[in-house]
């Protein structure tokens, strides 16, 4: 059995992965991404790039390249009531200014690219995590299988970034912290429309007893989501296709709903998220260190996953790329592990909790609450009150409540 000997070992080439990859190879570090998929080309993730991403990727002296990645510009936020437009404002008085949706395929691919240029960098495909490689209660390494059988990757520090279904954090065994939710997404994309209003649109309707979402994507696309409520997807999928595909469709702006029926196929097979929102205690062990998802799934209410992973990505490097270039202590290793999570956790529990607020709104569309913030947002916007009274959430979803700053 082939081994393959290796400084620090991440699994999972997502954003928070393959940012901290980045950063320790630009910096000397030994590091290999174990990705389980052939490429990253795969189904729909976040996409949503934010002040406080965007300002990750300037920090790590890439910001030139990160504005040339296909993207859209989301300027603006249009409101409906089943069907009816109610309100169109600038993304910047919802406090989501310098909004885009970035391709992550082209996102991750850049990051790779530049890691690339670096000569202790290694990305290795097909790579399915299995379990950890333990000496006396440490982590010494992983155990994945491939195409060509088992094998081993030996590390002085392993770093789980596999996501909200993370391998690494079931092996961890750490105790998880959940918020439990009530609702579910489900997701497609199909042609853009040119009946839609423009391409730096967003869009949020609201009708009896559903959500739904859609915005442009960098591949010229039409990205929709349905919140539905949670564990409704099985019952939904048992009725007649064309019965519950017109039950979502119901009174969409008539642009929308003509472009979903024409697609309707595509709404048959759409992909269902399961949200999920939650943090672990613990987030390291001897030799082992979680981040992202992995570490703290984060709901799709104000698309902070991307964002968020990133900002771990930057004070992970800040931690470990000191010890890790003077020779990787143990000791040493261990205690930066520790400062990682407990740097990064109030911000963590604070977009959470907000998380949470917001997505008890979207799941309960015919709540007293939800009619009166409709009815409320024309004479707040026209008043100004609507950006005061978002100040915390402006913080909070585009900016980030705590100052993170690169520092090697």
């Amino acid at each position: 059995m082939p081994r393959n000997p290796s400084r620090v070992v991440i699994v999972g080439a997502g954003p928070a992965g393959m940012a901290l990859a980045y950063l320790l190879a630009r910096r000397g570090v030994a590091v290999t991404v174990l990705e389980k998929h052939q490429d990253f080309a795969r189904a729909f993730r976040g996409e949503g790039l934010q002040r406080s991403g965007i300002d990750a990727f300037r920090q790590m002296g890439l910001g030139g390249l990160f504005d040339r990645l296909p993207h859209v510009e989301l300027q603006h936020i249009q409101f409906y009531s089943r069907g009816r437009l109610i309100l169109r404002a600038t993304a910047e008085q919802f406090g989501r200014g310098d909004l885009r949706a970035v391709s992550q395929p082209a996102l991750l691919q850049l990051l790779a690219d530049q890691a690339a240029q670096n000569p202790t960098f290694r990305l290795e495909y097909g790579v399915t995590m299995r379990d950890f490689l333990r000496t006396q209660g440490r982590v010494v390494g992983v155990r994945g299988t491939t195409a060509d059988g088992e094998r081993q990757f030996d590390a002085d520090l392993v770093i789980g970034a596999d996501g909200r279904h993370a391998a690494t954090r079931k092996q961890s065994g750490f105790p998880e912290l959940n918020t439990p939710q009530s609702y579910d997404i489900i997701w497609l994309k199909v042609p853009y429309t040119e009946g839609y209003p423009n391409r730096s649109t967003a869009l949020i309707e609201t009708g009896r007893r559903r959500v739904a979402l859609a915005f442009p994507t960098a591949d010229g696309g039409l990205q929709i989501g349905f919140v539905i409520p949670k564990g409704a997807y099985a019952a939904m999928r048992s009725a007649n296709p064309e019965s519950w595909t017109d039950d979502l469709i119901g009174r969409l702006p008539s642009f929308l709903a003509d472009a979903l029926r024409a697609n309707r196929e595509t709404l048959v097979n759409a992909a269902l998220l399961n949200v999920v929102c939650g943090r672990l205690e613990e987030w390291s062990a001897p030799g082992f260190l979680l981040i992202g998802d992995a570490a703290h799934p984060m709901s799709p209410v104000g698309g902070q996953g991307v964002n968020i992973a990133l900002r771990d990505a930057l004070v992970a490097a800040n931690q470990l790329c000191p010890v890790l270039t003077a020779g990787a202590d143990p000791a040493a290793l261990d205690a930066a592990a520790r400062r990682v999570r407990d740097e990064r956790w109030p911000e963590i529990v604070a977009v959470q909790k907000m998380q949470h607020e917001q997505g008890r709104l979207l799941s309960a569309p015919d709540r007293f609450s939800m009619r009166l913030m409709q009815r409320l947002l024309p004479l707040l916007l026209r008043t100004g009150l609507l950006p005061w009274l978002q100040r915390k959430e402006r913080r909070l979803m585009s900016e980030g409540c705590v100052t993170v700053r690169l520092e090697v």
